[in-house]
């Protein structure tokens, strides 16, 4: 229970698992909000009684006794409500103030779940809307932060827990230190690898600090390469793999190696969720004034409609899924880097179609 003030520093005597300041109860606040009130209203009142008084005594030498205390009270008067007046828009003001202040004191402690009461004048009404908007993308964003730590931590624990159990084997003499059994060790070193180099880019790319190398570039040109690079692994799948642009394309202005990553990933997803005979198609061409379109359709299963929604947040991914879930999230970030959009449309059994959006030359 709170039974002093809240300030100083934290005795030596107070319990080490209960914060320090104690939170004062609301009996508290509103006691000494009602003292503060008083003060202010007698010294108002006081105030206003001096001034009439004054001005009453100044008039009575010209006006007569009778006149200038008439005079007196209605200034008195006058001043009274006007002082009333007065109160009540401060008494308008001071609630959603105090309010604003105490939520910002939870917000500084952790608390993302602080909310004022949007009230009062318009301008407190604006302030306690935007403190209410700033407190929920904060709470979003440390719900995101503990999804994003527990995603991280469980793509983690299977690569670092077969090479630990091969090595352990090894260790143990149970298997013999060869390249055969050193290989599966050294398999999930490479997906660990791969699994940094994509959080490193996709931490990159959502701060703002992924670096760009950005010339005019031919999307035709980098299409037909990731395609050509692409396609023994899918012929040797009973795959097809086609390029479909338009002629005289105007050129984007990009980074060819990263707009090449995100096509290599958007031919590489289609090519691994098209069941044999089936094929993928690349497409690029204009798409109204100042846009180029690239387009990634397949003949294969589809995209779960429940897993749709979300296809481009970190680590979504079908179940049977062997990626990470983060190399369709990298590629939003490196579109959106440009300036430009992403999107997928699905349904089961009629194949997939990725969209990409980038605007035409500048810089």
């Amino acid at each position: 229970m709170w039974t002093g003030p809240t300030h100083g520093r934290r005795p030596p005597w107070w319990p080490e698992d209960e914060p320090w300041p104690p939170e004062r109860p609301p009996w508290a606040v509103a006691s000494e909000r009602w003292r503060r009130r008083r003060r202010l209203g007698c010294l108002v009142v006081l105030l206003m009684v001096v001034v009439a008084v004054i001005l009453g005594g100044l008039l009575w030498p010209a006006v007569g006794f009778v006149a200038a205390l008439v005079a007196a009270v209605v200034i008195g008067l006058l001043l009274l409500v006007i002082a009333g007046l007065a109160s009540r828009v401060l008494r308008g003001t001071s609630v959603p103030v105090d309010e604003l202040i105490e939520a910002a004191g939870r917000v500084q402690e952790g608390d993302y779940a602080a909310r004022v009461t949007e009230s009062g004048p318009a301008e407190l009404r604006s302030l306690a809307r935007a403190f209410n908007q700033m407190s929920d993308r904060l709470a979003t964003t440390d719900e995101q932060r503990r999804t994003f730590m527990a995603d991280v931590s469980h793509e983690l624990r299977t690569p670092l827990a077969v090479i630990q159990g091969q090595l352990e084997a090894i260790r143990d003499g149970v298997y013999p230190a060869d390249a055969e059994h050193l290989a599966p060790a050294l398999d999930q070193v490479a997906i660990l690898e791969r699994l940094v180099d994509d959080l490193r880019t996709l931490a990159l790319s959502e701060s703002g600090s992924l670096v760009l190398a950005r010339e005019q570039v031919d999307l035709a040109t980098v299409a037909n390469e990731v395609a050509g690079s692409l396609r023994p692994a899918a012929e040797a799948a009973g795959l097809t793999v086609g390029v479909e642009t338009e002629a005289a394309l105007p050129r984007a202005y990009a980074d060819p190696v990263r707009i090449g990553s995100v096509i290599r990933n958007l031919v590489a997803n289609a090519l691994r969720y098209t069941p044999p005979g089936g094929s993928v198609t690349v497409a690029v061409r204009s798409a109204g004034p100042g846009e180029l379109e690239l387009s990634v359709r397949d003949t294969g299963r589809g995209i779960d409609p429940a897993i749709l929604p979300v296809v481009f947040e970190r680590f979504s991914r079908s179940p049977d899924s062997a990626g990470s879930g983060l190399g369709l999230a990298i590629a939003r970030s490196i579109v959106e880097a440009h300036g430009g959009t992403i999107a997928a449309e699905s349904a089961p059994g009629g194949g997939t179609v990725m969209t990409v959006r980038l605007p035409l030359g500048g810089g």
